[in-house]
């Protein structure tokens, strides 16, 4: 999951480092994610993985990290199977 989202992060979050160098819990609103990349990650994720963000979930604390970013989409997708 890392390995997508970080792919996704290179491709589509407008980052002036490559997400491979990134570490998991940095902050990438302070490297440079804005609010309509984080949306167009949010789109990108939604594809890749054939989920769909909650309305709780669309916030900056989603998109903060990797790791923060992992969390929800681990979230999403467990909550899927259960439901």
């Amino acid at each position: 999951m890392s390995e997508t989202i970080r792919t996704l992060l290179g491709k589509v979050g407008g980052l002036p480092v490559p997400a491979a160098d990134i570490a998991a819990d940095a902050d990438l609103y302070a490297l440079g994610l804005t609010s309509f990349a984080s949306v167009q990650v949010m789109l990108a994720l939604e594809e890749a993985f054939d989920i769909e963000f909650p309305d709780h979930l669309l916030n900056r604390k989603s998109f903060a990290s990797i790791e923060a970013i992992e969390r929800v989409v681990g979230q999403i997708l467990g909550d899927r199977k259960v439901a």
